[in-house]
């Protein structure tokens, strides 16, 4: 998947720390705290902790890969090193077709934030989810070195209004609400591990971005390392904030909302609504630019359509992935939109193929560290880890298995089609 027209290396290390932050956490900050410790009751933050030890090898392995193979192809790169060009190809479509999907769902939470703070019905959230997805595509058109820029003043905002929220709260804490501190059963802990995986996944989507680090080999470790530290601590400040207030018993998708209201009083619907707006902001801009990159790689190797090859030289932006995505968001926002698929139908396709993508990256880097243990070892865990989730996905994984046939019919069977007329 080599590229014939150089990517301009634009990013530094707090772009960088700053793209693997708004990949990762996204909305469910928002929602899973709450969610977590309605399973778990007080338990839930052993959960989390448990999850932040197991997740950092996660984003350790990534930081390796991209450290060590800086391309826009990112994981499917890897892939391809690893297991050949088939598999690579395959892992690169599973990774655009969740961004195709997971982007509008992340624009709609955040539209759905905004739109409550502000007093509009559906019809208002729809309108405010697609003026997010076009500003996250006017920004990435713009290059690297703009929406680098721009992602690190979402993300000091966002870090700086969750630390604000979070110390506020301790005012409104009681230690009666961390007894008893399980519950539910340890059972319950293990579930709500198992759906806080989620809020952990992101690592992946950098990779794409890393063949325009300045200086990837020095930079990548030290920017996932950053990033993972205080994504880990936010989140469980977050979920210790939650618990503590007691707000999730209130209603679990809102506690962090109740704890807001209760730190800002009237403003807190504002401050609600913008930081749900912001973070689901962050988090597409970063994903768009992954998505992009990705789509270019592909194309310049044949594996995808000539236009999403297409080069803005003066920007140093893949522009055919920015078409290829926005064709894309206008047919899935337009089947949300006319109800024919429900929001929650959306949000399960690509978790399906997000995992896949993941499986597949874990099992090339257990082969490409072969002669580095620490990096093989990290890489089984997260392979384990990674595979562990699949059986929780159900239905969904009819997605990945649908990608896989119009893989293996339109782009494997191309290829084979090619070969035989090369030697006649």
């Amino acid at each position: 998947m080599d590229t014939q027209l150089a990517l301009h290396k634009t990013i530094r290390l707090p772009q960088a720390i700053a793209l693997y932050i708004g990949s990762v956490m996204g909305s469910g900050i928002l929602l899973v705290p709450g969610l977590s410790a309605e399973i778990a009751g007080p338990s839930a933050l052993l959960a989390w902790g448990i999850m932040m030890i197991l997740v950092f090898p996660m984003a350790l392995v990534m930081g390796w890969l991209s450290a060590l193979y800086p391309h826009s192809g990112g994981v499917a790169h890897y892939v391809t090193k690893a297991f050949g060009e088939k598999l690579g190809t395959l892992v690169g479509w599973f990774f655009l077709m969740s961004v195709i999907i997971g982007a509008p769902v992340n624009a709609l939470t955040g539209a759905g934030f905004l739109g409550a703070a502000i007093g509009v019905g559906d019809t208002g959230q729809i309108v405010i989810a697609i003026i997010m997805i076009i500003l996250a595509l006017t920004m990435n058109y713009f290059g690297m070195k703009v929406s680098g820029q721009i992602q690190v003043i979402l993300t000091c905002g966002i870090v700086l209004v969750l630390c604000l929220v979070i110390f506020s709260s301790f005012s409104h804490m009681e230690p009666a609400n961390f007894q008893p501190f399980v519950p539910h059963g340890w059972w319950n802990v293990g579930e709500s591990a198992a759906i806080l995986f989620w809020c952990f996944i992101g690592w992946e989507a950098v990779t794409h971005l890393s063949e325009e680090f300045v200086d990837p080999k020095r930079d990548t470790v030290k920017a996932v390392t950053i990033a993972a530290v205080i994504v880990g601590v936010l989140y469980f400040l977050t979920a210790f904030a939650t618990v503590g207030t007691a707000s999730y018993l209130d209603g679990a998708q809102t506690a962090l909302v109740g704890i807001i209201k209760k730190s800002f009083g009237i403003s807190g619907s504002v401050v609600t609504g913008g930081l749900g707006f912001f973070i689901c902001m962050a988090t597409m801009i970063a994903y768009f630019g992954a998505a992009s990159r990705l789509a270019y790689a592909l194309s310049r190797a044949g594996k995808a359509p000539a236009f999403m090859g297409l080069f803005n030289k003066r920007y140093g932006t893949p522009v055919g992935g920015l078409y290829f995505l926005t064709g894309a968001f206008v047919i899935i926002m337009s089947l949300y939109a006319t109800g024919f698929i429900p929001l929650s139908t959306l949000i399960q396709l690509p978790n399906a193929t997000f995992i896949m993508t993941y499986l597949f990256g874990c099992a090339a880097a257990i082969r490409i560290f072969r002669d580095f243990k620490t990096a093989r070892l990290f890489s089984w865990i997260s392979f384990l880890l990674t595979l562990s989730i699949i059986p929780f996905v159900g239905w969904a994984l009819f997605y990945p298995v649908a990608i896989t046939l119009f893989v293996s019919i339109f782009i494997w069977k191309k290829d084979l089609f090619a070969q035989s007329i090369d030697t006649l």
